[in-house]
């Protein structure tokens, strides 16, 4: 039997990716005694088949999002999220972020995931949905929950090339926020119920609340 649609597409993605690993210039991991998981974050996000639903707290506009940007450049340095060889680090926005992102940009509340998707794509096109991508992924480095609580005021250089501030608070309970670089926006946080995806592997990711944006809109 033929396995989910986005999940068949992944060796597409992945044969892209080499292509892209010279764009996104990753440090080598240091060795280590223990073994590392390979497996990629693009296998990990496809595996559900990555079907448009209902469900506003998963990553169904992300993953194709992606998938959208290296099936229309396949040197894209996204493609490296499908190399669980390479290290990397993904602030993953949820679907309800996006649905957020689109009303603040149009004014307009959209229900359906598809919808989204085929809006932001209308709106911003490829180049911009890649951009915006990349400022979600920290190449090179494998930060887990643990390393991310130790950065508190630390600036992520990001593969987009931006950098991106991290605050930690502690009280009255715990909250991680993101600062981006759209001023007057409220900033993203870290879900802490969506943390450390793919965790044991070079690649893992941290749900987050709202998308990302490299730029002041």
């Amino acid at each position: 039997m033929e396995g989910p649609p986005m999940k068949r597409r992944v060796p597409a993605l992945l044969a892209a990716s080499a292509l892209a690993l010279g764009a996104v210039q990753a440090t080598a991991p240091a060795a280590s005694a223990k073994a590392v998981g390979e497996e990629s974050l693009a296998g990990l996000l496809t595996s559900d088949g990555n079907t448009f639903d209902k469900n506003r707290n998963d990553f169904d506009i992300v993953t194709e999002a992606a998938l959208a940007v290296v099936g229309a450049k396949p040197g894209s340095p996204v493609g490296v999220l499908a190399d669980g060889t390479k290290r990397a680090t993904v602030f993953a926005p949820t679907d309800q972020a996006f649905r957020l992102l689109l009303e603040d940009l149009t004014g307009k509340t959209v229900r359906s995931e598809k919808k989204i998707f085929d809006s932001l794509v209308e709106l911003a096109g490829v180049d911009t949905i890649e951009t915006v991508l990349l400022y979600h992924v920290v190449a090179g480095k494998t930060l887990t929950s643990g390393k991310v609580l130790k950065a508190d005021g630390a600036r992520l250089t990001t593969a987009q090339g931006g950098k991106v501030r991290v605050d930690i608070r502690k009280k009255p309970s715990l909250s991680i926020t993101l600062k981006d670089r759209d001023k007057n926006d409220r900033d993203p946080k870290v879900i802490l119920k969506a943390i450390d995806l793919n965790k044991g592997n070079k690649q893992v990711a941290h749900g987050i609340d709202r998308v990302l944006r490299p730029i002041d809109l």
